[in-house]
């Protein structure tokens, strides 16, 4: 039965929970993610769209992992099979307001790599994992190891889409819910990319004719570059240890801490010290530029809530990993250029247009001076990236072609992606939203960490941060961060 009509699929769900639920399989020492089936998915119509050349963004990403994303849900009360129509109808209608997701990568005879838009399809995966619950998903303190596979292309290369899918969906049968994982090749899409996919896929399930936010294919900007990228024989690899112990924990924030702590960042406490002292105000004045409370071309920029949340983690990570004072920590962020380019890209822009900003700060001081004093750097590094930075980074790139080097190469890294600000839970594919969001094992290392709204919106995040074992103990023990983790410890 296919489920076009939205209404159609709702009665089925309000006729459908007398349905008996499938019993609780006793959980295994090792449990494994069952496989049931594997299929390809084309787009509905055949697709006109020309090959895309990769951009500077782009080309950097061939040796990280596909992104892997994905949505838990509470089980729909219809039939599974019912459940996999219904997907795989909607993903065969998307794909054709999304065609590259559906080709594959091709390099050219000069060196040039581009996406095919040829109607190869993507792959859709049926996997069952009855002995888990949803509570077995969100409720540990760390992330289970089951999560992993949730996913297909596991530690699959984005250079490798030159031979797989671009796309994998995986659809995976929970006792009491169901994950659909996105696994997607990271020289084709950004977070802003893909969870406009996932949106728009969601629409069309739950009876939307159209997508409501088209993608943009336009490749006509300062990204487009002649430069090529020189590939190594048998193409890039990642850049870290794939197999090195790690520790995953989602560290939830709810709106009210999150406000406590931009307040606290943003705070004037030295004015209020004046009140109560005699002295001039010129001598005020001083004071207060010497200390950079205010600045000689007017009033400081405010520091935005996220950064203050990125300067907390910072020096709790910094003090978990008890450096020396004069090692030098670095914190990178990825940013979107979208809009700080000159004409702006569109919003929903199909393609990375991503840039990490790193700021460095000496272990001692990141330490020695307060929390407002790293957030302000990571504040001042953001604010300056405009259109005459974003084209700097660009002719930096083309002057040594290279892929990103994704790691923590000395130890002292963090490398913050994705966004609070993504649609992550705006996915209804007819049976309501989803319960959570996790990742895949893609492109994780000591020092990555994610960030996502929380399902209640509002303002609250949730920090998806991977770290070695002993550095997460020390994080979990860490007072000042633990101050305005939800829950605490």
């Amino acid at each position: 039965m296919l489920y076009n009509n939205p209404q159609h699929f709702t009665t089925t769900l309000k006729h459908s929970f007398s349905q008996p639920k499938p019993k609780p399989i006793t959980m295994p020492s090792q449990p494994l993610i069952q496989i049931i089936s594997k299929s390809t998915i084309k787009p509905a119509t055949k697709s006109e769209l020309p090959d895309l050349k990769l951009s500077v963004s782009d080309l950097p990403m061939l040796s990280c992992h596909y992104i892997q994303k994905g949505n838990l849900f509470a089980r729909p009360p219809v039939p599974i099979l019912d459940l996999l129509q219904l997907l795989k109808c909607g993903l065969s209608s998307v794909l054709t307001n999304f065609p590259p997701l559906a080709g594959r990568l091709i390099t050219d005879p000069d060196g040039y790599v581009y996406i095919s838009s040829n109607d190869s399809g993507v792959e859709f995966v049926h996997a069952n994992a009855a002995h888990l619950t949803i509570n077995d998903i969100i409720s540990p303190i760390q992330v289970p190891e089951s999560v992993n596979g949730f996913f297909t292309f596991d530690r699959t290369v984005s250079y490798d889409g030159h031979f797989n899918p671009i796309l994998g969906v995986q659809v995976t049968e929970l006792n009491d819910g169901v994950f659909i994982g996105f696994s997607v090749n990271h020289a084709v899409v950004d977070g802003t990319s893909l969870w406009n996919f996932v949106n728009s896929f969601a629409e069309i399930c739950n009876g939307a004719k159209m997508v409501s936010k088209r993608p943009s294919f336009v490749r006509e900007s300062v990204l487009i570059s002649p430069a090529r990228l020189k590939v190594p024989a048998g193409g890039p690899k990642v850049t870290f240890d794939e197999h090195a112990p790690l520790t995953e924990r989602v560290f939830s924030f709810s709106r009210e801490a999150i406000l406590k702590l931009k307040e606290r960042v943003n705070s004037k406490k030295r004015i209020n010290y004046y009140r109560d002292s005699e002295i001039t105000v010129t001598e005020i004045i001083d004071d207060l530029l010497r200390n950079n409370v205010v600045s000689k071309t007017g009033p400081e920029p405010e520091i935005s809530s996220f950064q203050s949340l990125c300067a907390l983690l910072w020096r709790a990570v910094t003090r978990a990993r008890k450096f020396p004072s004069t090692k030098m920590t670095t914190f990178r962020m990825a940013v979107n250029c979208r809009h700080r380019l000159k004409p702006e890209l569109e919003t929903f822009y199909f393609g990375n247009a991503i840039q990490s900003i790193p700021t460095y700060a000496l272990a001692g001081d990141v330490l020695s001076h307060d929390i407002k004093w790293c957030a302000e750097q990571l504040n001042k590094n953001v604010l300056s990236h405009d259109d005459t930075m974003v084209c700097r980074f660009i002719k930096n790139w083309e002057a040594d072609p290279r892929c990103f080097p994704l790691g923590n190469f000395d130890r002292a890294m963090l490398t913050m992606g994705s966004s609070p600000r993504f649609p992550m839970y705006d996915n209804d594919f007819g049976w309501g939203k989803p319960v959570a969001v996790r990742s895949g094992r893609a492109n994780k290392f000591d020092g990555k960490i994610s960030a996502f709204p929380r399902r209640n919106g509002g303002g609250s995040v949730d920090l998806e941060v991977v770290l070695s074992p002993e550095t997460m103990a020390g994080v979990e023990l860490d007072l000042e961060f633990m101050e305005y983790v939800l829950g605490g410890c």
